[in-house]
């Protein structure tokens, strides 16, 4: 299911109003930070991923923008696809590498569909295995995880 690709996408735009600093609504890379099953979780998930990545992590602007763009399409796809009152998000980074989780309570695999020029929705998972180093999901007694690994240079 998970796909190894290394091809690399335009940055995306930049989100309007001022970024949401992890500790107003926790801090994803010390513990998960629970939001909301609201079309508006993508948002914040963004913001505090884009603040981690930056502003802790100092990784380069386009490995941070083709991250959060990731985790802006598994959150998307989780508030859309599973019912869950509240969705879990986590970054991690380990030697070389960051990963990005998204728990929630449905046992529901996620779907990688073929995408075509004219669709206009579908491509979440299409860009995860795209941009993504590795991505995959574990199953949990109550739930899942979707994840995705990027490689980060070390400073």
């Amino acid at each position: 299911m998970a796909g190894v690709n290394t091809a690399r996408a335009a940055s995306a735009p930049e989100d309007g109003p001022a970024p949401v600093a992890p500790g107003e609504t926790g801090d994803p890379a010390v513990e998960e930070v629970r939001l909301p099953n609201r079309p508006e979780s993508a948002r914040t998930a963004r913001e505090l991923a884009r603040s981690v990545l930056l502003a802790r992590w100092g990784l380069s602007t386009a490995l941070t923008e083709d991250t959060v763009l990731l985790v802006s399409e598994l959150v998307g796809n989780a508030v859309r696809h599973t019912g869950a009152q509240t969705l879990g998000l986590r970054m991690q980074r380990r030697r070389g590498r960051i990963r990005v989780e998204v728990r929630d309570p449905s046992r529901g695999l996620p779907c990688l569909l073929p995408v075509h020029d004219l669709d206009v929705s579908g491509r979440g998972l299409f860009l995860v295995d795209q941009l993504a180093d590795r991505w995959g999901v574990d199953l949990l007694p109550h739930g899942k995880t979707t994840w995705f690994e990027m490689r980060a240079e070390e400073r």
